[in-house]
């Protein structure tokens, strides 16, 4: 199998004129939905967790430390599922992963709302990651792999944008519906994790209504006029051939997971620890992350390509840091959450596509699968980080602000590692 994934594609796109939507037509936009409907539910059941975290330990009477694991368990969970649903998307195709996927995690979302002890939650909430992980793992590649090569950027970041929304929503559930349920103890947050499984049915439906993969289904041609078989794909990771592109692009997706949570995770904390409410800085961080994902998939595609608008977004962002953790300004509060929201968190919208073009198409689904998840397993380690930091005597705003700044470094150098991918055409013989 060759890793070679430049030059011109088999067939080559059309002329185009107008407006980029309308360059796309139906069945693209089907994929492109039916990937995004599905990943911003899913992030919608992941981090509403985070707004319960007090029920949590009143619940099952437990310290703030073990309750924090809830979170980790899933996080480590998703390896496994980006790598088993990555695998499957490449042997058997994108979409039935990718239906699997969502009606895995929506059903132990709901399960997860039924815990009689916290070891019970515990390991439904990591079976609840292994979905999350899956859904990534073959949604991305069946929506990029619809869309032209020209606009694969902005797809990406519309993609990306979807765990900001899901973010957005949990939130906005938590403020207005969380206090109308909020009657007795022990019940509010099991109808939270319950909310989760009854979008699941729309998005399934959306789901099923995508065609295959047309790449997919071209190198399945290709393998029986050759009368050949793939390999496990995700054997083929680690040949010689592939084995840098998988090393590196889960060290970069490592650093983007450092960034992430250096950003996001003791963030409610700071807010609160000013005597403010955590809700509107939240909504406008993440407000800021789905626009500033979309206009990063644009500029990728853009003369800066791929690791320009990376490097650009995130060299912004961490310019914002002053406003964003050193300041007790309110209005500049609000104004550092949106812009490091638009320009830190936003740079990730050039992430699907680079690392779905990082990989040929035999392993698209699991080698991106595998470096998105390895990364946001290793990179879980940064909020115990910088709580390691605030223990050796530096604040909580020196703390995140370092660490915001030296992930944002770290995201811009090994973005670099690699080469740029603008423009790709994705090869069925790959």
């Amino acid at each position: 199998m060759s890793h070679a994934i430049t030059g011109a594609s088999a067939a080559a796109e059309p002329a185009f004129i107008g407006p980029w939507y309308r360059q796309v037509n139906s069945t693209q936009w089907n994929a492109f939905f039916a990937s995004f409907l599905s990943w911003t539910l899913d992030a919608f059941d992941f981090t509403i967790v985070s707004f319960v975290l007090v029920d949590l330990q009143s619940s099952f009477n437990v310290s703030k430390a073990l309750v924090g694991t809830v979170g980790t368990v899933t996080l480590f969970a998703r390896v496994f599922g980006g790598i088993g649903a990555g695998t499957a998307a490449d042997r058997w195709g994108r979409k039935a992963p990718l239906m699997f996927s969502v009606l895995w995690f929506a059903a132990f979302a709901f399960l997860s709302g039924l815990s009689t002890t916290f070891g019970m939650l515990l390991a439904l909430r990591a079976l609840f990651g292994i979905g999350m992980g899956g859904v990534w793992a073959a949604g991305m590649p069946l929506a990029l792999e619809h869309w032209p090569a020209r606009l694969r950027g902005i797809a990406s970041g519309a993609l990306q944008a979807g765990y900001s929304t899901g973010f957005i929503i949990a939130a906005l559930v938590f403020q207005y519906a969380y206090p109308l349920i909020n009657t007795r103890p022990d019940f509010a947050w099991r109808v939270m994790f319950c909310l989760g499984a009854l979008p699941a049915l729309v998005v399934l439906y959306i789901v099923s209504r995508a065609k295959e993969s047309p790449v997919w289904l071209e190198r399945q041609r290709h393998l029986r006029e050759t009368k050949t078989r793939d390999a496990v794909s995700l054997t083929l990771l680690f040949r010689p051939n592939l084995i840098t592109t998988t090393l590196a692009t889960s060290l970069m997706m490592t650093m983007f997971i450092f960034s992430y949570y250096s950003i996001t995770f003791w963030y409610a904390t700071f807010i609160i620890s000013k005597g403010l409410k955590p809700v509107s800085f939240s909504l406008l961080l993440n407000i800021g992350g789905v626009t500033g994902a979309i206009a990063a998939g644009r500029l990728a595609e853009t003369w800066l390509g791929r690791r320009g608008a990376a490097t650009v977004m995130m060299a912004i962002g961490i310019a914002s840091v002053p406003l964003y953790v050193l300041t007790d300004t309110v209005g500049l509060m609000w104004i550092g959450a949106f812009l490091v929201g638009f320009f830190a968190a936003g740079s990730w919208g050039m992430v699907p596509s680079y690392l779905n073009e990082r990989f040929p198409t035999a392993v698209r689904a699991v080698g991106a699968g595998f470096a998105y998840h390895v990364g946001a397993a290793v990179g879980s380690f940064t909020p115990t980080i910088i709580g390691a930091l605030q223990d050796r005597g530096m604040s909580l705003e020196s703390a995140m602000g370092f660490s915001i700044a030296l992930a944002g470094v770290l995201v811009i150098a090994t973005v670099w590692m690699g080469p740029e991918t603008r423009g790709r055409q994705f090869h069925a013989t790959e």
